[in-house]
């Protein structure tokens, strides 16, 4: 690879493409208006970020449990794969943020997200001799660029072509920038989780969504298999469409799917708001609400915090919360969180419907 390998719009111009990428836009047009009706949109990023997180590392082989991610802390006694979901979810905010401000997704972003997702700034890879090999058989499989300036100079390319001003549909553009992002390979570890993230920003940058919400890790999980092979296959056969097809209908399964999430999300908030000022009215508040959407898995420091009360105040509104069934409580280490189980349920039990 010694430049950016671009298929041509004609190439493109088939009907397998046009009818995925109608379909998508219509579902992630949908998500767009729904995510804005939503009085509180922050709790979409702290649950859904989650989520998104974990699955994008378990790409990675990265496995961990849910106990672990919702009552992570910074003590350190979380295990390492828990700390590595967390950095992602770090890399992401950074990414979103990055592009809000600016409304560009620079070479410098980039490598802040992937700072935060490895924790180190080794930057882009400057020694040679990284291939991506078979993890079954060991085969070499795909040999990057080993330059470090041709690395420099693909990446600064990728980003020109990122920002083009020109026809190419936004999805086409993000499906094409995820594939030669991952076979430029320019970091030395965390090029999956940072051209995932990369994708998100993509959409927030074309406005097609404001939130970085679109769960499309799930489907890439669930695809595995044929995201490798299709990865390497355009590689090799320079045919587009066949991944492109696959990327976009992966924004239209994950869209439709975030869509029912969040109906349900928005209903259950609703029923608990309910439930909370006809059995609890001393204690409601639309904060207290909030909190135990926000967090899962909520603690008293997060209650003291979130309603400005004392930790006594935060604790006794609690245990009233697990007396009257709101909330389960557990012991996890020296901690006691406050599981809002429906919740929990709602976000751990997503599917995606492939056809």
């Amino acid at each position: 690879m010694t430049e950016l390998d671009i298929p041509s719009h004609v190439s493109l111009e088939v009907k397998a493409v046009w009818q995925s990428l109608a379909e998508a836009h219509r579902y992630l047009a949908e998500l767009k208006g729904l995510c804005e009706s939503l009085p509180n949109r922050a709790i979409l990023l702290d649950t859904l970020a989650i989520q998104e997180a974990k699955d994008s590392s378990e790409i990675e082989n990265i496995i961990t449990t849910h106990d672990e991610l919702y009552a992570y802390d910074q003590s350190g006694s979380v295990s390492p794969a828990a700390k590595e979901v967390q950095n992602y979810i770090a890399a992401l905010r950074v990414g979103f943020q990055d592009v809000k401000e600016s409304g560009l997704i620079r070479i410098n972003t980039i490598l802040r997200v992937q700072e935060e997702v490895e924790q180190n700034n080794a930057g882009f890879r400057k020694v040679p001799g990284t291939v991506l090999k078979n993890q079954s058989t060991g085969a070499t499989v795909y040999e990057p660029p080993q330059d470090a300036v041709l690395i420099q100079k693909l990446m600064t390319d990728l980003v020109e072509f990122i920002h083009a001003d020109d026809e190419l549909d936004p999805l086409l553009r993000m499906a094409i920038a995820h594939h030669q992002f991952e076979s430029i390979h320019p970091f030395y570890d965390g090029n999956g989780r940072t051209g995932r993230i990369l994708n998100l920003l993509m959409l927030q940058r074309e406005g097609l969504l404001d939130l970085p919400v679109l769960y499309l890790s799930r489907y890439i999980t669930s695809t595995k298999s044929q995201y490798y092979q299709l990865l390497q296959a355009t590689r090799e056969s320079r045919n587009w469409v066949d991944w492109c097809v696959y990327i976009v209908k992966g924004v239209a399964i994950t869209a439709r799917s975030e869509i029912t999430l969040i109906k349900n999300l928005r209903e259950l908030m609703q029923a608990t708001k309910h439930r909370l000022r006809k059995d609890l009215p001393k204690i409601y508040s639309q904060e207290l609400l909030n909190n135990l959407f926000r967090y899962p898995y909520t603690k008293i420091e997060f209650v003291e915090k979130d309603l400005g009360v004392s930790r006594i105040t935060a604790a006794k509104h609690l245990d009233t919360l697990v007396s009257n069934g709101f909330v389960e409580k557990k012991k996890i280490g020296r901690t006691n969180f406050y599981i809002n189980r429906p919740l929990f349920a709602l976000l751990t039990q997503i599917t995606l419907d492939n056809e």
